[in-house]
């Protein structure tokens, strides 16, 4: 296979649920080749590089083999090569969203009486 246009790579890599969202991203200067913004019709070939992102991930990777057909995930996932250094950025931030999740979270109870004195008086602007 010579090239395959590159939204239709994305779709069959599976990183968009369908060529039509591919294109969207493409487009709106989301997805970059080797470093620049592409075309939707550009032709990927191996060993490109390429940063998509995908929800509150951006992911970089490197074209290993092309096919313009939807697979299984397994299959899908043998098109690409993702960076190391890419692996380690997803993974420092997930840590950091869990952590800053965790920090919000507190237990949801009634206030007590001290509590709803302090709320009454707040509201009637002493």
């Amino acid at each position: 296979m010579s090239g395959v246009r590159l939204d239709k790579w994305l779709w069959a890599a599976r990183f968009f649920k369908t060529r039509a969202l591919a294109k969207k991203a493409i487009e709106g200067g989301k997805v970059h080749y080797d470093g620049a913004r592409a075309k939707t019709s550009k032709a990927v070939e191996v060993g490109a590089r390429i940063r998509v992102p995908q929800g509150w991930d951006t992911w970089e990777v490197e074209v290993v083999a092309l096919s313009d057909q939807r697979r299984g995930a397994p299959e899908a996932r043998a098109l690409y090569r993702e960076t190391p250094e890419s692996e380690a950025r997803r993974a420092r931030e997930a840590e950091q969203r869990r952590q800053a999740n965790q920090a919000m979270q507190h237990p949801l109870k009634r206030p007590d009486k001290k509590q709803r004195r302090e709320i009454k008086r707040f509201m009637r602007g002493e």
